[in-house]
């Protein structure tokens, strides 16, 4: 992974080897035979799978013999650019065929940061298999049972966590911060998104319109056709969303927490010395309620349909502040940890990752 020689990974204590389309790290030479629970890593928009190298060396320090973790490498760099339902079949593709060379697995989960939380959405619809006693009618009574859980694969789904993601997309009041809230900056980016971030541009921005479908986000808060984008969600023990209450410049906290501007939580100061930069948590029960969806001021109804749709599985939620860190204003970065040696603040947030990781 990453600039590090293999021979820098095994003095220490990471065994290292090139699989098609990414890397896998785990914690010893044996550990590649003993370990059942994959986990992989997804990074953002113009990103590569080293985004993700400390977090991975820290998991298999962490849970030696336990993890095998895959960085994926089959959406990188402009690659980013091709759109979500593009990268999400590469990433399925990819987990197959990690999967298949590894046949002792058992468990699965996802980490993934930015648009990368986006792509393992739309990958994880792909890649599931509904249980034998499942109802996979859309719109079946069963699918709001999670206790009756399809698979990843065929393997069990542990851990589906986000950093950073923009869940609800990248339109609308604050969802941008850099673009200030201000609305002709905000409408104007609408129209000019295509020529910067391609199509992945026009799917944040929820301006894509195939065969008059609803936008592409729109259709991953339910089970599309053969793709089963909440089925899949909903088969995971733990959703995880973590996000940045300020300086995150890309990515709004409302997008990335899937709340409305009134639910935000007021916050004051750490929860815990271990992990200094964590300033709330909540758990938040699936809403199954049915009902007319009425907009909030200060978003739309598009919107409010997501925030419904994503609202009906349950999330863990974990705010991030680094308001009085020195990297503050790279905090889209610190919360991944993207580079030690630059986002070091960061740390505890990985830490708590894998401190609440189920194995």
């Amino acid at each position: 992974m990453g600039k590090s020689t293999d021979l820098d990974m095994e003095e220490n204590g990471v065994c290292s080897k090139p699989v098609t389309g990414g890397r896998d790290v785990w914690s010893s030479k044996d550990a590649a035979s003993s370990a059942d629970h994959l986990v992989i890593m997804v990074n953002g928009i113009l990103g590569s799978s080293t985004d993700w190298k400390f977090a991975a060396e820290q998991f298999v320090k962490m849970l030696p013999d336990k993890v095998i973790v895959h960085c994926s490498e089959r959406n990188v760099s402009k690659l980013t650019l091709d759109g979500i339902d593009i990268m999400g079949e590469r990433l399925a593709e990819e987990v197959i065929e990690v999967t298949k060379q590894n046949p002792g697995l058992q468990k699965i989960s996802f980490v993934a940061h930015s648009l990368g939380g986006l792509v393992a959405r739309y990958a994880i619809g792909k890649l599931y298999r509904p249980s034998k006693r499942e109802n996979t009618e859309v719109g079946s009574t069963d699918a709001c049972d999670e206790n009756s859980r399809g698979t990843m694969c065929g393997l069990e789904a542990m851990n589906f966590i986000t950093v950073a993601t923009p869940h609800l997309g990248s339109r609308g009041n604050k969802q941008v911060p850099f673009l200030f809230g201000v609305t002709v900056f905000e409408k104007a980016a609408c129209h000019v998104i295509h020529w910067i971030f391609g199509k992945t541009g026009i799917h944040l921005f929820l301006t894509d319109s195939e065969e008059g479908k609803p936008p592409l986000l729109r259709r991953m808060v339910e089970d599309c056709g053969d793709l089963y984008f909440m089925s899949a969600l909903r088969t995971f023990k733990r959703r995880v969303a973590y996000s940045n209450v300020g300086y995150d410049h890309i990515v709004g906290w409302r997008t990335s927490s899937i709340r409305r501007n009134s639910e935000l939580p007021k916050w004051e100061d750490s929860l815990s010395d271990k992990y200094p930069h964590i300033v709330y948590e909540e758990y938040s029960k699936a809403n199954y309620s049915e009902g007319p969806i009425s907009k909030e001021e200060g978003s739309d109804i598009l919107e409010e349909e997501l925030v419904t749709g994503l609202s009906r599985v349950s999330w863990e939620k974990v705010d991030v502040s680094f308001h009085s860190s020195r990297q503050r204003f790279a905090a889209h970065s610190v919360i991944q940890v993207k580079d030690h040696f630059m986002h070091s603040e960061g740390v505890d947030v990985i830490l708590h990752i894998i401190d609440h990781f189920l194995t």
